[in-house]
């Protein structure tokens, strides 16, 4: 069997989003897969947080041959086990995970309390001291 390390698309139209796989060779683009590497999303603003690759997994597949396919090359030399731009992406996630609005903490609501009505008699009286 031909292993490649190769992209699969998924997404919805113009908003494309990668998953980064090792798969047969024989197989449809987005046929079965082997194992998912790690993902790419070509939307993301700051550019070297786009691709999340596990680098020791993609080693280990090429360290048995497995080809990885020309743009995942790309993308393993930058963002690989010991890549070019590895700081960079490091720095990238903690500007985005910074930048991400939260929600405020919860806050406790009283809940209303209900009056039981007393019955009362034709003088306004509560009915029980008008009894006793």
């Amino acid at each position: 069997m031909a292993v490649r390390i190769r992209m699969k698309r998924l997404g919805r139209k113009h908003r494309p989003f990668y998953r980064v796989c090792a798969i047969d060779s024989r197989r449809g683009r987005d046929g079965r897969v082997i194992e998912e590497l790690g993902h790419y999303d070509p939307l993301v603003p700051e550019v070297d947080a786009r691709a999340i690759l596990n680098g020791e997994r993609i080693a280990y597949w090429m360290g048995v041959g497995a080809l990885p396919s020309d743009r995942v090359r790309v993308l393993v030399k930058k963002y690989g086990k010991n890549g070019t731009h590895a700081q960079a992406q490091q720095h990238a996630l903690q500007r985005l995970s910074a930048n991400k609005p939260k929600a405020p903490p919860p806050q406790k609501v009283p809940m209303p309390v209900k009056e039981v009505a007393v019955p009362q008699t034709e003088d306004g009286a509560p009915a029980e001291a008008a009894s006793g």
